[in-house]
């Protein structure tokens, strides 16, 4: 990821979000606005950890009859991501965050995530050995 796309997330990011709730305020008053982050960290924060543990119970499942469990293994890193998202305060974090706690969010995350990979073994850019 180049430098510039970094700096425009931790930088522009903030700024945006910060906009965002200085709106909301305007519209709604400081403590709906108070009231809104807190409810959406916390409801959020309950959410990641329900699909958290459904997501270990299924990994374990899967090791246990043998598969490897890649796709539950990506649910995961987006839940985990998810809820960093979630308590961060903001509302474009906050919409993404719920986001990736939608299954059918996160399967077409993996879907691009697959294609994205494939596109980059078949132009050279990553090799895949096997060992036996």
């Amino acid at each position: 990821m180049p430098l510039s796309y970094l700096i425009v997330l931790f930088v522009g990011l903030p700024i945006i979000e910060l906009a965002l709730l200085f709106e909301l305020h305007s519209l709604v008053g400081f403590l709906p606005t108070v009231m809104l982050v807190l409810l959406t960290g916390v409801a959020g924060a309950a959410l990641v950890r329900r699909q958290g543990l459904a997501i270990l119970l299924k990994i374990q499942r899967e090791m246990s009859i043998g598969n490897v469990p890649a796709p539950q293994m990506i649910d995961g890193v987006m839940i985990l991501v998810a809820g960093a998202l979630l308590v961060t305060p903001g509302l474009i974090t906050d919409v993404s965050g719920f986001l990736l706690l939608v299954p059918f969010v996160r399967e077409q995350i993996r879907f691009w995530l697959k294609k994205k990979l494939e596109e980059k073994v078949r132009g050279g850019y990553v090799q895949v050995h096997v060992e036996r």
